[in-house]
Parts: C-alpha cells; sequence; structure tokens
C-alpha cells in the first residue's frame, strides 16, 4: 500500500482491506493500538486488549496482522503518512514561499505537534521501539526520503544541486537529508526529555542547526 503522496509501502498485511468497511475496521484496530500505547506501553499491549477497545472480534485483528510488532509497524507506517500530510497541507499554505529555510521550519513544527497530540506517536513515532529479529527499515532513512521527496520540487525550483536525485550531488543531499533527521531526532528527543511539550530554547536551536548545517548544500 503506498501513501497518497508517493511514500514508503506499508508493510506487508495478511489482507489487504478492499472494501469500505474493511478499511474503516482496519483504521479502528490502529486507532485503538495507538491510544493504548499512551495507556500501557508498548510491552503490555496486546492484540485481544486493541480488539477490545477497537470493537471487533479478535479474528479480525489477526486477519490483518500476525502480532501486535505487525500491528505496531503499521502504526508507524501510517504516522510517516500522516506527517508527511501535514507537512504537504503547511507547505500549500498562501505564504508558504519562504524558501528551503521555512519548509524546514514547518518540518520541525508538524513533528512537534504529533508529538505533542497524535495518540500513540510518543511511543511509536515512524518506527517500532523493540529491537528487530531481522532486517530492519531504518525509520529516520524513511523520514529522509519522505521529507525529499516532498521538498524536490521546491528545492529545484530554488537551484539546489542535487534536488533531481541525479549522481553524486543527488546522493550529497541524500545524505545530508538523513543526517538532518538523525540529528534532530536526537536533539528534539532531548527538548522532550527537559520539558514534556518541548523545550524551546531546544527547540529554536535544533531548527538554527539545520538552517546552517544544509546551507551548505542548499545554498
Amino acid at each position: 500500500m503506498i501513501g497518497q503522496d508517493g511514500g514508503v509501502p506499508l508493510p506487508p498485511l495478511r489482507r489487504h482491506p478492499v472494501q469500505r468497511r474493511s478499511a474503516e475496521r482496519l483504521g479502528r484496530i490502529l486507532d485503538a493500538c495507538a491510544e493504548l500505547l499512551d495507556e500501557v506501553s508498548y510491552e503490555r499491549l496486546s492484540t485481544r486488549a486493541v480488539a477490545e477497545r477497537a470493537g471487533v472480534p479478535i479474528g479480525s485483528v489477526y486477519r490483518f496482522f500476525s502480532d501486535k510488532r505487525a500491528m505496531a509497524e503499521a502504526l508507524a507506517h501510517r504516522n510517516l503518512d500522516e506527517y508527511a500530510q501535514r507537512v504537504t497541507r503547511r507547505l500549500a499554505e498562501p505564504g508558504q514561499d519562504g524558501g528551503w529555510r521555512q519548509a524546514m521550519d514547518i518540518v520541525v513544527d508538524e513533528y512537534l505537534a504529533m508529538k505533542r497530540g497524535a495518540p500513540g506517536f510518543a511511543l511509536i513515532e515512524f518506527g517500532i521501539p523493540v529491537p528487530a529479529t531481522g532486517r530492519v527499515e531504518q525509520p529516520n532513512h524513511l523520514v529522509a526520503d519522505r521529507l525529499l521527496t516532498l521538498l524536490a520540487d521546491r528545492l529545484r525550483s530554488e537551484g539546489a544541486e542535487g534536488a533531481d536525485g541525479e549522481g553524486e550531488a543527488g546522493e550529497r543531499l541524500r545524505i545530508a537529508f538523513l543526517l538532518a533527521v538523525e540529528t534532530a531526532d536526537a536533539l528534539l528527543r532531548l527538548a522532550f526529555r527537559t520539558d514534556p511539550q518541548g523545550d524551546p530554547a531546544i527547540v529554536a536551536e535544533t531548527k538554527e542547526l539545520l538552517r546552517a548545517y544544509l546551507a551548505r548544500v542548499l545554498d
């Protein structure tokens, strides 16, 4: 399943919903999963509790997911889709034509908004909080690639080298976005450890650091 803006596919489901009723049921299951994560943590999360909260038979949960890990992975991917959609909407608003610096502020602000208000996001964000047993998708790689895709047209219009994704310049830009996301991730985690709503001073310094670093490849 591909995100509406051409993003990464969701992890494989046991069965993809083909009818509206089935899609709504899947949405309720993920909503219930997110709510319970805030209440009981990942370790105490169970598929049975999710089914009860969603008001569906336990078999409906297993129709889509093999276990709670698969369910949490799907929620993480849905979070990334929602985040990308929020950023896209903000970028399309009137007056949001202040260049890549303004765009990066929006990227940070929409992350903060989800961190403060999206159910389950504080624990899951864009990846499950437990070690994987096989090859793992690195959440920050997914975030960096998605953001680069969202901002590609704006970067091209500003003449940023590598915005078309081709050659050494494209690879350098991809690495720069990955490092920016990794750095922002670490600093914003610190901001929320310092203040439950995200320490404003650390948030401001994070934005300044991102602008200074990305200017090396975007200006």
